[in-house]
């Protein structure tokens, strides 16, 4: 269903996001969920100062506010870059991603997972 403003704005903190890929809208329930609005709330908090870019995918097709100097679509973004992303070397303890607890019980705690470990785990659980 998607984070509430002060959830993304507690995780954008804390991480230090310099983009947010969102959504326009999400579904839920039959319902929509205004996931960008969301996000626009969030960075509203005088306390989010990293963001420069917000990306957002169409998939509802509903109105969104639009900040032209932040905001990208993500089929224009990804209609202007090549099909061919060679890779890129990595060390194995270079930061992969950040993934937060729910906050149910206190605050929610952002867990790194580093990029060797990770994508070594999931190549076994697809080969074994």
């Amino acid at each position: 269903g998607g984070f509430s403003p002060e959830a993304l704005s507690g995780r954008i903190i804390d991480s230090d996001a310099k983009v947010v890929i969102t959504a326009d809208e999400g579904v839920r329930g039959g319902r929509a969920v205004p996931l960008k609005k969301n996000v626009d709330e969030a960075l509203t908090n005088p306390e989010v100062k990293t963001i420069s870019k917000v990306v957002v995918l169409k998939r509802t097709g509903g109105n969104v506010d639009w900040h032209g100097h932040r905001d990208v679509w993500w089929h224009e973004a990804t209609a202007k870059v090549s099909d061919v992303c060679p890779p890129e070397e990595m060390k194995a303890e270079d930061p992969l991603f950040i993934l937060y607890t729910s906050g149910s019980t206190g605050k929610p705690k952002g867990v790194l997972h580093t990029t060797g470990g990770y994508l070594v785990y999931a190549a076994m659980t697809f080969k074994y």
